[in-house]
């Protein structure tokens, strides 16, 4: 029986999200397959066990599908049919299926009902028993979705040259990830969790008011049954995107990732929406994590913890990106060692 004096880890982000008193700071660490390969040899753990070691308080669930490879296995093609290099930690399309032919009518779309989809995400929530907060993995949502089947600087182009197609095939990705998120919120899930990257580290990748045109209105269509069913909205976009945060505020972000301390800075953040939005993420693993000293990467997060979450909440504290390769492991230790205070 769960002492009822304790938060739940899902408890803990919602009273977070919320911006409530909480007991400590909640904690994630994501990490690639690679890494995840030297963290299980690091820690003497399994793939399962990690999660509970880092005690990560977010449970992202996936879709279930069969993965196709190329017969070289160097290319992984995911449930849209995008093919991505197997051998990069990153993601790196090396097929994009809409590149030569770009005919949405003849295209092989996924079927977003397939009852298969789900099995393992019902499984997922029914064995969590309220421990954790689950959020569907909403990746590649929009944008990044297009690209990937277009080409970046191909439909890059379509933005501008040919709008009308565009939006045609945004409204194809919206329309299916629709009926994704509609399956997850039946399912019990505690929020949405979005990744959709916009910027570069000086500015966006292209115009605000290209984005308000094409993307804004179908990313509130793909917020609005998390906000109709009273659900919070997480969101991952990489690069200055402060132009626009407005925006998402607007349609329903209340918590923001990555926080990349070289992109936007901490302080402007707080000030400007930290009655507005939530934040999660904030520890660089561009610089202090893969580059820093131990002392450099605990010092980091106590700077981030004090601008971000001056009243110790409203913060989920976090690398900024995915942990990989190039983060020696003594300074996973010194960032483990840094939240275990906040714990104490």
């Amino acid at each position: 029986m769960r002492d009822e004096t304790v938060l739940s880890h899902k408890k803990r982000i919602q009273r977070t999200i919320n911006q409530e008193p909480i007991d400590h700071l909640p904690t994630q660490i994501n990490y690639t397959h690679s890494m995840q390969e030297n963290l299980k040899h690091h820690f003497g753990l399994s793939e399962e066990e990690l999660p509970d070691h880092f005690d990560n308080h977010l449970l992202r669930i996936d879709i279930d599908y069969k993965q196709n490879f190329s017969q070289d296995r160097k290319i992984v093609f995911d449930w849209w049919g995008v093919g991505f290099d197997a051998q990069e930690e990153g993601y790196f399309t090396v097929y994009n299926p809409l590149h030569e032919n770009k005919d949405l009518d003849v295209y092989p779309w996924p079927d977003p009902n397939d009852p298969l989809l789900m099995e393992k995400a019902q499984d997922t929530i029914k064995n969590d028993d309220g421990e954790y907060f689950l959020i569907p993995n909403l990746g590649f949502a929009l944008f990044e979705r297009a690209w990937a089947l277009r080409g970046f600087d191909t439909f890059l182009m379509d933005m501008v040259l040919d709008p009308d197609y565009a939006a045609e095939l945004l409204d194809r990705i919206t329309s299916i990830n629709i009926t994704l998120i509609q399956r997850f919120i039946e399912l019990g899930v505690d929020g949405g969790y979005f990744g959709d990257d916009y910027g570069s580290q000086q500015n966006m990748l292209f115009s605000p008011k290209l984005w308000r045109q094409l993307i804004k209105p179908r990313l509130a269509c793909l917020f609005n049954p998390f906000r109709e069913a009273g659900l919070p909205i997480l969101m991952h976009s990489d690069g200055q995107i402060s132009k626009i945060l407005p925006d998402l505020i607007e349609i329903g972000l209340t918590t923001y990732n990555p926080v990349q301390p070289e992109v936007i800075d901490h302080g402007w953040l707080r000030k400007t929406f930290g009655d507005q939005l939530t934040f999660y993420g904030g520890i660089s693993t561009q610089n202090v994590l893969s580059q820093g000293s131990p002392n450099e990467v605990k010092k980091a997060i106590e700077d981030c913890v004090s601008i971000l979450a001056p009243e110790n909440t409203g913060l989920i504290i976090a690398p900024s990106h995915r942990v990989m390769t190039d983060t020696p492991l003594e300074n996973i230790n010194a960032m483990l060692e840094a939240f275990k205070d906040f714990r104490e």
